[in-house]
């Protein structure tokens, strides 16, 4: 197990576990590693979201890429996929977000993107990591004119912005949207300017909400986590649509106009829907995790259209749509990859592609996401013995509830046990068509692996 990179970054709670010491030598490691097969002084991107921490760990940041002698960016409060979309548009040979994402205030996280503008491999963080606790890193020492500098350019969240005008403007921009409106959740997070630039540039009437951060009510009762207020404003404002982002801006979930969530595995069968029929759905795939509805297989095996699925986490999603050339992805949570037009997870862009859809096919929300019709799950932590996490597969009684279940199922249903990567847990998950019947094969399964496995 690594020991600072989780499966998205570094993630630890700001100044008391991620450190501007450990922050420091991320940086000082990462600059190495990311740069050591180019010939010419490294240029970095800097990016954070609202937390009160991100001054401090951009600082520290800062001070580790200019004490090796990289040249650093400073983009300010941009989202995820803005840093993504700048490391591409700029040339720059890295890039960093400072966020949480949709974690409280408290949390502050590292996330490093490559010159191609996606997250880098597992192997690189090992190789980052390795770095950190040597005794290497004390020798990287730019000296006289070798250390690098840094600018501010916060303007650059411009180039985002029209980014989403020049893709949208002859769809979104040309048609009458007078009786269109939609409300924006934007969890007091990193899209909370540029989401208001982009919809009032491309004409969509819209309401903000949660768009006042102050350092500490980023993702606090709002956003993509917390669906509860952007539900009831769609309602009791008539809605046509509600949006809703996370802190980073990377995911997004909608809000029908009659209150209902839509999530990323409708989003991902609309969306795939419109795309076959434009014929831009590439090897007519989609690409999922493990952890997406049942009912989102279902969904492809009546149009057609292949599930592919991988293990929960957006990078995995995106290894598999460049290893075998598919162009859209994403999970349940809302994390959508257009991969035609960003390498990573974009909360704007899959908003404004499905308003896109809405509007040109002229119907409700509600009506555009009966085309797939999403199963019951029911979720159980169970905890272990810290060393028994993938035990439950060398116990027969339990292996034989498990396969007793999915018999039951006859394919209308199905058990996903995922042994947690951090903790002493076992997580399972059960869906079917019977809401009750599932909590109760759900907890009857969850008793027999707490006394196995104890």
């Amino acid at each position: 197990m690594r020991k600072y990179f989780g499966t998205d970054g570094i993630r630890r709670i700001a100044n008391t576990e991620l450190t501007p010491s450990l922050v420091y030598k991320v940086a000082k490691a990462g600059a190495y590693v990311l740069s050591k097969h180019i010939d010419h002084t490294p240029t970095i991107l800097i990016g954070r979201d609202t937390r009160i921490s991100g001054s401090l760990i951009e600082s520290a940041m800062t001070a580790g890429f200019l004490s090796y002698g990289a040249n650093v960016k400073l983009l300010g409060v941009l989202p995820t996929p803005a840093c993504a979309y700048l490391t591409r548009k700029l040339n720059a040979d890295a890039s960093v977000v400072i966020s949480a994402s949709h974690n409280t205030f408290e949390f502050n996280g590292v996330k490093y993107f490559s010159n191609k503008g996606m997250k880098i491999d597992d192997s690189l963080e090992e190789e980052i990591e390795a770095i950190m606790d040597s005794d290497k890193l004390s020798e990287m020492n730019a000296e006289h004119n070798k250390i690098g500098v840094s600018e501010v350019r916060e303007d650059l969240i411009d180039e985002y912005a029209n980014f989403f005008l020049e893709t949208f403007k002859d769809s979104i921009g040309a048609v009458d949207k007078t009786n269109f409106l939609v409300g924006i959740d934007t969890a007091n997070g990193a899209t909370y300017k540029v989401a208001e630039k982009v919809f009032s540039e491309l004409g969509i009437r819209h309401i903000i909400i949660n768009n006042h951060p102050d350092g500490i009510n980023i993702n606090e009762n709002c956003g993509s986590t917390h669906l509860e207020q952007i539900k009831t404003f769609v309602v009791e404002h008539k809605l046509n649509l509600g949006i809703a982002y996370d802190g980073d801006g990377d995911r997004c979930l909608l809000i029908d106009e009659k209150g209902n969530e839509i999530d990323g595995d409708k989003i991902l069968a609309v969306v795939s829907k419109y795309m076959k029929n434009k014929g831009t759905l590439k090897n007519n795939t989609v690409v999922a995790t493990v952890m997406s509805n049942l009912g989102l297989k279902k969904y492809g095996e009546e149009n057609n259209i292949e599930i592919k699925q991988t293990k929960v986490g957006d990078r995995y999603v995106l290894e598999e749509m460049l290893k075998n050339g598919y162009n859209l992805g994403g999970e349940q949570s809302g994390h959508i990859i257009f991969l035609d037009y960003n390498p990573t997870g974009d909360g704007i862009l899959t908003s404004l592609m499905f308003i896109k859809i809405l509007l040109e096919k002229n119907m409700p929300a509600s009506e555009l996401c009966k085309i797939i019709n999403i199963y019951p799950q029911v979720l159980r932590n169970v905890k272990v013995s810290a060393d028994k996490n993938n035990s439950y597969e060398d116990n027969k009684e339990i292996l034989n509830k498990i396969e007793e279940l999915e018999k039951e199922f006859s394919g209308n249903g199905r058990v996903l046990i995922r042994p947690s990567g951090t903790e002493p847990l076992i997580r399972i998950m059960i869906e079917g068509k019977n809401v009750e019947y599932i909590k109760t094969k759900a907890e009857e399964l969850a008793l027999l692996m707490k006394e196995k496995l104890k």
